[in-house]
């Protein structure tokens, strides 16, 4: 009895120590979730500004309109989070669920997902949808879009 204690003392102990998987990659991640509340703050009020685009943020972003269960979001996912570790400090990495956020899926005007809305300090935003061919690719069309979309003045 008291060696099944003892091992029962000890996974307790060291199942407090552990980290939840879940917990750690969503503190790790450098895309960010956001909703309709962050996206008014963050980006544009679209509510306030109804007639032109104001954009808010400090720096330029890439907002992804993605779903969990879309083949093509699963892809542009991983990529994006690598994208914006790469681009850390120069440009923001935003996703919103189009399932949780259907008001500023209808906002923006998106019908098909993935899609894509490049948001840069000075003029309009720019909407794309869709990826490449391959992972390569589809990195390599943000990274163009990134470079003369949002940096373009750097």
């Amino acid at each position: 009895m008291k060696k099944i204690l003892a091992i029962f003392f000890f996974l307790a102990s060291f199942s407090a120590f552990a980290v939840n998987p879940a917990e750690k990659s969503s503190e790790s991640k450098a895309a960010i979730n956001i909703t309709k509340s962050d996206f008014l703050v963050k980006v544009m009020d679209y509510e306030k500004n109804t007639e032109a685009w104001v954009f808010q943020g400090d720096k330029p972003c890439l907002i992804d309109f993605y779903a969990d269960w879309c083949g093509p979001c699963r892809i542009t996912s991983p990529i994006l989070e690598e994208l914006a570790q790469e681009y850390k400090g120069k440009i923001d990495v935003y996703k919103v669920d189009v399932d949780q956020e259907r008001e500023l899926a209808q906002v923006f005007g998106v019908s098909g997902i993935p899609a894509f809305l490049y948001c840069p300090m000075d003029g309009k935003p720019t909407m794309t949808s869709g990826i490449a061919k391959d992972k390569e690719q589809t990195k390599e069309m943000f990274r163009n879009y990134i470079e003369t979309i949002l940096l373009k003045n750097e």
